[in-house]
């Protein structure tokens, strides 16, 4: 199963605490995997190659930039949700 389908379908439709998410929203000249705008939050769905990705440096530094928090989640903690979801809301609440 797609990490990314896995979580948009617990994103989607409001269904996380009722927050708004968008999936692969354009911006600058970067594609966010989800996007919550009115807590200006990203959440990014990574497999390996991107670890220590200068690429993703330089996009967060950019994002951070515009007002924007960033939660980075491999793709096999997404097909174990709970967790993940558990510190995005933490992390929502505290925007």
């Amino acid at each position: 199963m797609d990490a990314e389908a896995a979580m948009w379908r617990l994103l989607r439709d409001r269904r996380l605490a009722a927050f708004k998410f968008r999936r692969q929203v354009p911006f600058q000249n970067y594609s966010l995997d989800f996007v919550c705008f009115s807590k200006r939050f990203v959440v990014e769905i990574d497999g390996s190659q991107h670890a220590d990705s200068r690429r993703d440096m330089v996009r967060e530094t950019a994002l951070i930039a515009e007002g924007f928090e960033i939660a980075r989640y491999w793709n096999n903690d997404v097909l174990q949700p709970t967790s993940v979801l558990e510190d995005i809301l933490s992390k929502l609440a505290e925007r």
